[in-house]
C-alpha cells in the first residue's frame, strides 16, 4: 500500500465541482524552419511510442475495506490517447483565442477513476506556433516539482529529436514504484507499523519546537509583520467561486524586475511581490472595491533540494503570509513593507526543522479550508489572506527546445478556491518572467486588465 500524504489527502478532500484541485502550465513553442504537420506528427510519436512513468499511471483508491486509508494503485491500461488530446485553436489563433481554450481546459475535473493528468497539443496559433497545455492533480505532485518535470522534457540542443512526453521520463526512483497489495487487501501488519512508526517520528519531531521556536511557529501562521494572517480585508477575491475559470499570461524582462532589485535592495521575489501589490491595489481601486486595510498574499515555500532530489511525487512546501500594503499608495513605501514582512516570515520559517516547516505549510495552506469547504462561509469571515502568489524556480536562462521547436513561455496555472478566487503563478526562463493569472470567471471580472496594471505597477517601480 502507498498511502497519501496529509497535504496531498487534502487537495483530494477538498476538490469539488466547483473548486478543482489540479495544477497545470501552458508552453508556448515556435514551429521548427520548414516544419510540415509537426504537431500532428507530435502527438502520434507521443502516443504510440512512449512509454509512461509510473508516477502518471497512479490512480486514487478510497475504499472501506482499507479502512479509511487514502492510497495509490498502477493502472495497468492506460489509455493515452485518452490522456494526450490534439486540439486546434480557432481562428484567428491569437493569444486570446488560446487563452479561452486554456481557461476552459483547467476549468473541468480530472476523472479519478484514470491516473490525474492530462496534457493537450494545440496547434494554429498565429506566428507560426503552437502550445502544450498539461494539468496534473495536486495531490499526485507540487507546482515546484511539475515545472522540474517539464524542465527534464527539454533540450538545449535545437536539433534534437526523440524528447519524451512529461509523462514518459524516465523513473527518478524515489516514491514511483508500484504500490504494494494491488489486490486490494487490508494494510498489512509490517505496513501498519511503518505508518505508526511514521507518525511517532513526527509528533518527536513537532516536539522538538523549544516554547520560543514553537510561538514563532504560531506567529508565522498568525502575522508577517503589520499584516495579520486571519485579519486580512474582504475583498472580491474572498467571495463563492464558480466552476468557470478564466486564464491571462504575459512575460515580462527579468532585466527591469533586477534595475528595481539594485535601487531598493529587495530580493527578486520582492520585486515581484510588489509588482504585484502595485497591479491589485490599481485594480480593486479601478473597481471601486479597495479595501482600506493592506491586502496579504500566501506565498508557498519550497523544501524541494536545490538539486532537485526528491522529485519522486507529492507535495513539499512551508508557506509564508506576506503583507502586499495595498493601502499604501506611494510604491516605494510599499516595497518597504514588504520586504520588512517576507524577511521576517523568512527567518521564523528558518527555526524550524524540515518536518516542522512542513507541517506549518499544510497549516497554512489549511487554513483556507473552512471556507473552501463549508457551504455559505465564504464571503462571511475574515479570510486568512486574500490571494495566493507563487514565485516557481524556472528552468534556464538560455533557450531551450522540445522536439526542434523553441519554447517561447511556460506559464504556470494553479488552484484557486472558494473564498480565495485568485492565484497568481510565476516562473522565469530566457532572462524573462512569466506570469500566469488563473481567476474565477464569475468572482474575478475582467481578469485580463490585471496584466496592464502589472505592466503599470512594474513601471512605477522603475521610476524610484
Amino acid at each position: 500500500m502507498t498511502a497519501v500524504g496529509p497535504l496531498d489527502a487534502m487537495f483530494l478532500l477538498g476538490e469539488t465541482r466547483e473548486q478543482a484541485m489540479h495544477v497545470g502550465g501552458l508552453m508556448l513553442f515556435e514551429l521548427p524552419d520548414g516544419a510540415r504537420d509537426h504537431v500532428s506528427r507530435l502527438y502520434e510519436e507521443i502516443t504510440q511510442h512512449q512509454t509512461v512513468n509510473p508516477l502518471f499511471g497512479r490512480r486514487v483508491r478510497n475504499r472501506a475495506l482499507d479502512l479509511g486509508y487514502w492510497s495509490w494503485e498502477q493502472d495497468r491500461e492506460i489509455d493515452l490517447e485518452y490522456h494526450v488530446r490534439l486540439s486546434g485553436l480557432a481562428r484567428p489563433g491569437r493569444y486570446r483565442e488560446l487563452f479561452e481554450l486554456t481557461s476552459r481546459l483547467h476549468g473541468t475535473l480530472l476523472d479519478r477513476r484514470r491516473p490525474l493528468w492530462e496534457m493537450h497539443l494545440i496547434e494554429g496559433v498565429q506566428g507560426r506556433r503552437f502550445a502544450v497545455y498539461s494539468k496534473i492533480h495536486h495531490s499526485l505532485i507540487d507546482g515546484v516539482t511539475a515545472l522540474q518535470w517539464m524542465q527534464n522534457t527539454l533540450t538545449a540542443d535545437p536539433r534534437r529529436t526523440g524528447m519524451p512526453a512529461t509523462y514518459s521520463l524516465p523513473d527518478s526512483g524515489a516514491e514511483l514504484a508500484p504500490p504494494a497489495g494491488l489486490g486490494g487487501g487490508l494494510p498489512t501488519a509490517t505496513e501498519l507499523f511503518n505508518a505508526v512508526g511514521g507518525a511517532g517520528r513526527l509528533l518527536a519531531d513537532l516536539a522538538g519546537l523549544s516554547p520560543v521556536g514553537f510561538r514563532s511557529a504560531l506567529r508565522a501562521l498568525q502575522h508577517e509583520h503589520s499584516s495579520v494572517a486571519f485579519q486580512a480585508p474582504q475583498t472580491i477575491f474572498n467571495q463563492p467561486i464558480s466552476a468557470a475559470r478564466r486564464f491571462a499570461a504575459q512575460s515580462w524582462p527579468m532585466e527591469r524586475l533586477l534595475k528595481v532589485r539594485s535601487v531598493t535592495g529587495a530580493t527578486l521575489n520582492d520585486v515581484m511581490l510588489a509588482m504585484c501589490s502595485g497591479a491589485l491595489r490599481n485594480y480593486l481601486e479601478e473597481l471601486g472595491a479597495l479595501p482600506d486595510q493592506g491586502l496579504t498574499a500566501m506565498v508557498p515555500v519550497s523544501l524541494r533540494n536545490p538539486d532537485g532530489s526528491g522529485r519522486g511525487g507529492g507535495n513539499s512546501l512551508a508557506t509564508l503570509i506576506a503583507d502586499l500594503a495595498t493601502d499604501e499608495r506611494d510604491p516605494e513605501r510599499r516595497i518597504r513593507r514588504i520586504v520588512a514582512s517576507t524577511t521576517y516570515g523568512k527567518s521564523v520559517l528558518s527555526q524550524l526543522s524540515p518536518l516542522q516547516n512542513l507541517m506549518i505549510g499544510a497549516l497554512g495552506l489549511g487554513v483556507a479550508g473552512p471556507a473552501a469547504v463549508v457551504p455559505g462561509l465564504a464571503g462571511r469571515t475574515p479570510p486568512p489572506y486574500n490571494l495566493v502568489i507563487s514565485n516557481i524556480p524556472g528552468p534556464s536562462n538560455s533557450p531551450l527546445y522540445w522536439n526542434r521547436s523553441r519554447l517561447l513561455g511556460m506559464y504556470p496555472a494553479s488552484i484557486v478556491l472558494n473564498g480565495q478566487a485568485l492565484n497568481i503563478s510565476v516562473t522565469s526562463y530566457d532572462h524573462q518572467l512569466h506570469f500566469g493569472l488563473i481567476g474565477c470567471r464569475h468572482t474575478v471580472p475582467h481578469l485580463q486588465r490585471l496584466l496592464t496594471h502589472l505592466d503599470t505597477s512594474l513601471a512605477e517601480l522603475e521610476r524610484l
